[in-house]
């Protein structure tokens, strides 16, 4: 029965691939791989020899009807990553949305998730977190998600590539309050696998000391637990900016010596102090 298969396979370690896994993969009438040289790799180490064909986010859209005429040939096909689960910050979700629109059966073969395994080796509250895959590397929309997660009331998780680990870790510093938590998943099920677990601070300074390497998910624990603990009563807080802003602090001054003062986080800070009408004064040199 014409049947597109999901196939999840290792983030790392070979031994994590399952045994449903293995044999949907040897009897599929082809596999479609987001890089066909990795996924070889994982086929001969199990002695496997369905035919390989490349499907990656720049042919995705061009493949699709040739995928579809093989589906309706009756035959059978697995969807597989780079590593982990399918579709996951990886290609292949129009392919399944059209065949799922046409009528054919779509099933998943669960097994290795990046984001489940840095999720319950991270410690925080698993229920609910909320994953957001690679930040946009525009600096608005980067800006705008850093900010949701900083003030998050679940735990956060998004992916990173390591050349860009340290400026992710120096802004959540920046923006979160001092004892906020963090842990970096590095290399997991792989020979060098590291969880780094502390403060977003002790994060920052860690890998500006030792060149991050590998695969990287970010696990930010939840927020407003704690920084609704250090939610002061905004009257008083208001207060404070008000009399800041009227012995001549900028804005952003102000800003910085309110979440000094009330140990706030700094985005909290800015948000009351933008809120009151003195702040749209222009700030001087």
């Amino acid at each position: 029965m014409s049947t597109l298969y999901v196939v999840a396979t290792p983030i790392g370690n070979l031994s994590d691939t399952s045994g449903r896994a293995i044999e949907i993969l040897g009897s599929v009438d082809g596999v479609l791989a987001e890089d066909t040289r990795r996924t070889k790799v994982l086929m001969d180490h199990f002695e496997l020899r369905t035919p390989l064909t490349s499907l990656h986010e720049h042919n995705e859209a061009s493949r699709i009807g040739g995928i579809l005429d093989r589906l309706e040939s009756g035959q059978r096909l697995a969807l597989v990553s780079d590593a982990g689960t399918p579709l996951v910050s990886d290609p292949g979700e129009r392919l399944v949305r059209t065949v799922a629109d046409a009528g054919y059966d779509v099933v998943p073969i669960p097994g290795p998730s990046a984001i489940l395994s840095a999720l319950v080796g991270a410690g925080f509250p698993t229920v609910p977190f909320t994953f957001h895959g690679f930040l946009p590397r525009k600096k608005g929309p980067r800006r705008s998600l850093l900010e949701r997660i900083v003030g998050a009331s679940e735990t956060s998780i998004v992916f990173e590539a390591p050349d860009r680990l340290n400026a992710l870790l120096d802004d959540l510093a920046e923006m979160a309050s001092e004892d906020r938590r963090v842990v970096v998943a590095r290399e997991m099920t792989k020979i060098h696998e590291e969880f780094f677990r502390g403060t977003m601070h002790d994060a920052a300074r860690y890998y500006h000391e030792r060149r991050p390497r590998g695969e990287i998910t970010v696990v930010v624990s939840p927020g407003a637990a704690r920084e609704g603990a250090k939610r002061i009563d905004m009257a008083a807080g208001k207060a404070l900016a008000q009399a800041l802003l009227k012995d001549g602090l900028t804005p952003s001054r102000a800003a910085r010596e309110v979440a000094s003062r009330l140990k706030i986080a700094k985005n909290m800070a800015y948000d009351i102090v933008h809120s009151l009408p003195e702040s749209g004064k222009e700030e001087s040199g």
